[in-house]
């Protein structure tokens, strides 16, 4: 025999988790899983950016000569290289750098900690500087590594979060 479902009282009855949370524009909560992708998805596109190309710098001009029949033909090893990233990515890149110094300028390791781990190979999909590696560049242990890197995107939530 099926015994009827204890009601909780109308005071005690939660509320959903999206009128708790702020949202963001498109709709995702902000924690710090969006906060870390959004970090990681800018470093990605920062480091899909061509580094040559027009800007502002003097050019010089220069002869470009084919050494060899191979050139060419264009049978030479090259370095695969991303696409260059969209308009959109881009201004989704600037935004979420943004974020970095809302962690304060007297916690100027977390700011360092959180923009290396955001830096993503556009290809692979690896961090640049793993826990181990940031550890031994910042004479610390990987575990302290990771509990500052959690610092600073807390801190990142928590700016985002009482931003009106």
């Amino acid at each position: 025999m099926m015994t009827p479902r204890a009601t909780k009282p109308a005071a005690a009855v939660s509320t959903p988790r999206q009128a708790i949370r702020p949202l963001m524009t498109n709709g995702y909560e902000i924690d710090a899983d969006f906060v870390v992708y959004r970090l990681e998805e800018a470093g990605a596109t920062l480091l899909a950016l061509p580094g040559t190309g027009y800007s502002t710098r003097l050019r010089t001009s220069s002869l470009e000569i084919v050494r060899t029949a191979l050139e060419s033909y264009g049978w030479t090893e090259t370095q695969i290289r991303p696409l260059v990233p969209s308009a959109e990515k881009i201004d989704r890149m600037d935004e979420a750098m943004s974020w970095i110094p809302l962690i304060p300028l007297d916690r100027y390791v977390l700011r360092r900690v959180v923009g290396a781990r955001s830096l993503v190979h556009p290809i692979t999909d690896r961090h640049l500087f793993p826990w181990r590696r940031l550890g031994k560049a910042l004479g610390s242990d990987h575990k302290a590594i990771q509990r500052w890197h959690a610092q600073g995107i807390a801190m990142i939530v928590a700016a985002l979060r009482a931003a009106p």
